[in-house]
């Protein structure tokens, strides 16, 4: 038989591997991030078009590479990180495998400009698809620029996978957002279409999340320092307080590479134990320092995971030194029943000696004897002039005197629209039990509905007549409400705005870190608004819906999953009739806008079998 194992010919491996590393644009801008980063820029710029689809570039004031290194960082396993494989475990660079410039160049178009300070020419290379169209020498500043353009054009089906502009552009927007709290020394810019989305100045770990997210995140964190001999921590927890029910904003970086972990996060999670509402995640932003030889980065492609030598240890030390933090800023509750702080000495008054009070007493007083008030002690108000209070009462006589020949009708008047036999007593025909159910009597038996699918469903299909079909009403506030949100959330926000107005929200103003809102609709408080929004943003962290009524449906539900009643929530007798009549009046009450029955039924038949011995 003939052999049928054969080598792979380059372009093919490439292309093979390159699946490995790329993923989509944001794996792009992560790696040549990176790149920048190791090449010690301390300004980096990312100019990305059409969500990264078709640019992405990334120019830095780095090294920059001789001619050699120009030509050779194109080749697979070619790099300038690590010599040998005991290097892997004493890494200070963010790269070491020399996979991804090859990776990219096998299913993009690049172009590389780069020059080294002590050069006079730069080089000017351009690959398409790991084949290289043209090398030449061209004048260039400091640094390296790299432009990845009309991504995957040669795997249209690795093309056809990616998601939405929206999507892409989120997505890029994390990668970015780790490299630049990972670094908060480094100058960044981003720019997307021309417009310029980010510009974080130099700047301290704390200066650099405020600019990230928003101003208000200022007054949201807490600082965390700890060190000891195996880990140095550093970094922010947010307050339990302002925790959201989407995991947003949580950031473990370790020696300042991004990485995921959720032993780690557990570790958080355990120090607000008691503190947190049910359902909520706290923010933390944490930089945790450790010999390189005690952690291996190399056990994923995309270097988000990594393995630790004595996880225990770090989880313990991670835990206790958050919850000292909570406990030092007063943020967790602290029971003492030894002392009243009150009574605590305050500093400036520890050193300083008691003195005898003086005390002036008056001899002379007498309280039994006649005193005049003085002067000093009359009213301050003047009285008023009373010279017309005679006209208060002009005419009272001849109008008591009309009144004497007034007739009433003396005997009361008691009639009844029904005779008395007529009238029935109102039978109470709903019952909540357990704060959960809500059972109604029916012709065939009884009806046991889940009021909080049941509300749901009520508030869904009201919702989506709003938008599609009514004119929302909407109530005005007196004081508009300020919501602040990170760029992420307002590019979200901006994309919802029409479908929201629909609903009857109503938007003053929007500016880069905010939105102002005059009106909310008629079924919603204004304490509300926040939850709402909160949910959205979580429910939406994939992406808003391409086509109009998938969005509607989207918010629908969304606002419906906020603003349904809770179960645990006491019904009056009425708000369980109105619930189940209005259920019943929609257009499909067999199931909650999350495909879940909202009620059962059992017939009378059912209970007689349950009595049969």
């Amino acid at each position: 038989m003939s052999s049928i194992i054969q080598l792979l010919p380059d372009h093919v491996a490439n292309q093979i591997a390159a699946g490995e590393v790329v993923q989509r644009p944001a794996s792009v801008v992560k790696e040549l991030l990176e790149n920048a980063v190791d090449a010690r820029a301390t300004d980096i710029k990312l100019i990305i078009k059409d969500a990264g689809k078709a640019l992405v570039q990334v120019i830095d004031n780095g090294l920059g590479m001789s001619v050699t290194d120009a030509r050779l960082c194109f080749e697979r396993h070619a790099t300038s990180k690590i010599r040998q494989a005991e290097d892997l475990f004493s890494l200070h660079t963010k790269g070491f495998r020399g996979e991804a410039l090859a990776s990219i160049a096998a299913i993009a178009h690049v172009e590389m400009k780069t020059k080294q300070d002590q050069e006079e020419l730069g080089t000017h290379i351009v690959v398409e698809g790991s084949k290289f169209v043209s090398q030449e020498v061209a004048v260039l500043p400091k640094g390296t620029s790299f432009a990845v353009k009309n991504l995957f054009f040669n795997i249209p089906a690795r093309r056809n996978f990616l998601k939405s502009d929206t999507v892409e552009y989120r997505h890029v927007i994390d990668e970015f957002q780790r490299v630049a709290l990972a670094h908060p020394k480094i100058h960044f810019t981003f720019y997307h279409n021309g417009s310029e989305m980010f510009n974080l100045p130099s700047s301290t770990l704390r200066q650099r999340i405020v600019a990230v997210f928003s101003g208000k995140t200022n007054e949201k964190l807490i600082p965390v320092q700890e060190e000891t001999e195996i880990i140095t921590i550093e970094g922010f927890v947010s307050k339990p307080e302002f925790a959201k029910k989407s995991r947003g904003e949580q950031f473990f970086f370790v020696n300042d590479r991004f990485i995921k972990s959720g032993y780690l996060h557990h570790a958080v999670m355990a120090a607000y134990d008691g503190i947190l509402k049910e359902g909520t995640q706290p923010s933390y932003f944490l930089n945790l320092t450790l010999p390189p030889n005690t952690i291996d980065i190399n056990i994923h492609p995309t270097k988000t995971e990594i393995k630790f030598d004595d996880e225990q240890a770090l989880y313990a030390i991670l835990r206790a030194s958050i919850k000292h933090s909570l406990g030092q800023f007063n943020v967790a509750p602290v029971l003492d029943f030894d002392r009243d702080s009150n009574l605590d000495t305050p500093y400036h008054y520890k050193d300083l000696d008691g003195e005898t009070p003086t005390i002036q007493v008056d001899g002379s007083f007498n309280p039994f004897a006649e005193q005049k008030p003085s002067k000093q002690f009359t009213s301050y108000k003047k009285p008023e002039p009373t010279a017309n209070w005679e006209s208060l009462y002009v005419g009272l006589e001849q109008d008591s005197q009309e009144m004497e020949h007034l007739t009433f009708e003396n005997e009361e008047m008691t009639s009844s629209l029904f005779n008395d036999e007529e009238i029935e007593q109102s039978v109470h025909k709903t019952y909540q039990i357990h704060k959960k159910y809500i059972i109604s009597s029916i012709k065939s038996g009884m009806v046991i509905v889940d009021q909080q699918r049941a509300h749901q469903r009520v508030l869904y299909e009201q919702f989506l007549v709003n938008m599609t079909v009514n004119q929302a009403s909407s109530q005005q506030l007196l004081f508009p409400l300020n919501l602040f949100y990170s760029t992420t959330e307002m590019e979200l926000i901006s994309g919802l705005q029409l479908s929201l107005m629909n609903t009857g929200f109503v938007f003053e103003d929007n500016n880069k870190d905010h939105i102002v809102i005059s009106g909310i609709p008629v079924n919603v408080t204004e304490s509300e608004v926040s939850i709402i929004f909160e949910q959205l943003l979580s429910d939406l962290q994939d992406g808003i819906p391409e086509s109009s009524f998938s969005q509607n449906d989207t918010i629908a539900k969304s606002m419906a999953k906020s603003l349904a009643v809770k179960t645990g929530t006491h019904l009056t007798e009425k708000e369980q009739e109105n619930l189940v009549n209005g259920l019943f009046a929609c257009k499909d009450p067999n199931v909650s806008p999350f495909q879940k029955p909202t009620f059962i039924t059992m017939r009378v038949e059912d209970l007689d079998k349950k009595f049969v011995i």
